[in-house]
């Protein structure tokens, strides 16, 4: 019995939609990091993309738990001595929403350029709205 060893040209992509209302945060962002991945389908290669499109809908609705909201941070340098910031989960909520996913999604995938491949196909939106009807996403329940 031979392996069998999938190609990129072979790799078919379907689009996920993501309704993220009431979500847990981490628990969401593994199950998205596993779809981008590919890790969900049979022909997984760990050295190709073959994962899939994931739209994210309603990120401003998401739901942490504990007291992460006044205690997680999300930290930014600008190289520059005392250039080092940092914002709240609840205050990036309110301003950036759509950032939180992405960056708790961007965490659990590989660290290289494969992984920087992944995060492209991440469509993240604050609202219920999305521009991708016509790609017709698949509703995925998580």
């Amino acid at each position: 019995m031979k392996t069998y060893a999938v190609k990129a040209a072979e790799i078919e992509r379907q689009w996920y939609l993501v309704d993220a209302e009431g979500k847990t945060l981490g628990r969401l962002a593994s199950e998205i990091a596993k779809i981008l991945r590919g890790k969900h389908k049979p022909i997984f290669t760990p050295h190709l993309d073959t994962g899939d499109y994931v739209v994210v809908v309603n990120a401003k609705k998401i739901h942490v738990t504990g007291k992460k909201l006044e205690a997680k941070r999300y930290y930014r340098y600008s190289g520059h001595p005392g250039g080092l910031k940092s914002i709240v989960l609840g205050e990036m909520l309110a301003k950036h929403p759509t950032r939180v996913i992405g960056l708790a999604v961007r965490g659990m995938l590989p660290k290289n350029r494969l992984g920087r491949a992944m995060i492209k196909k991440l469509k993240v939106y604050a609202g219920s709205e999305h521009p991708h009807e016509a790609q017709g996403p698949i509703p995925l329940d998580l």
